[in-house]
């Protein structure tokens, strides 16, 4: 009898590790509170784009639940859908006189913009969530739909903040070219070949 049997039949078969586990509880747990914050924030919209972004996002975000859950429970070993948004807007870099920002005021109805952001937010927050997760994964299967799921994030990130850039809401500071230019050719390539035959 072999040792790593000896040692099952000890403690018993574990499928998973202890770190697998927790790590996925709290992305399932995240992921119900941001599906639980964009049904709170949808309401307060006012701008029709910024509800079908919203809207899809959502649905997007509790197919991608439901996946996971079918994934956990052996239901199924599809990886998620890749989201798609549109990525033909022209990004607008510099500052142009942003408003000022602050929280709200006690009784102060909730706006486009804070709305956006606070998805914005989340999704920034949900990407390194499940990148983090997925390094402590051993199951291929769940490191791969983790690491799907923070692409997805990131994804769904950039479209809210191409909304938020495109009204104004969302503003890219800029150095100066001449900066920019020094920053960049502050590096050189490697070697060819330095490290062949290591």
């Amino acid at each position: 009898m072999n040792s790593q049997f000896q040692a099952q039949q000890q403690f018993g078969t574990a499928q998973y590790g202890a770190h697998e586990i927790l790590e996925i509880h709290e992305v399932l747990a995240a992921s119900i509170d941001a599906i639980n914050l964009f049904q709170v924030y949808r309401p307060f919209v006012q701008d029709p784009q910024l509800a079908q972004i919203l809207d899809n996002q959502l649905q997007f975000m509790t197919q991608g639940y439901q996946s996971f859950i079918h994934l956990l429970n052996g239901q199924g070993a599809a990886q998620p859908a890749q989201f798609r948004a549109p990525k033909n807007v022209q990004p607008v870099l510099g500052l142009r006189q942003p408003a000022p920002a602050a929280p709200n005021q006690p009784g102060e109805q909730l706006d486009d913009r804070d709305v956006a952001c606070a998805a914005l937010n989340c999704h920034k927050n949900g990407a390194v969530k499940k990148m983090m997760a997925a390094q402590e994964c051993t199951n291929p299967q769940f490191r791969a739909f983790l690491q799907q799921s923070a692409v997805n994030c990131s994804e769904q990130a950039y479209e809210l903040w191409q909304y938020m850039n495109q009204k104004g809401f969302y503003q890219v500071p800029t150095l100066q070219e001449n900066t920019t230019q020094t920053m960049i050719q502050s590096f050189a390539p490697a070697p060819q070949g330095a490290f062949a035959g290591r």
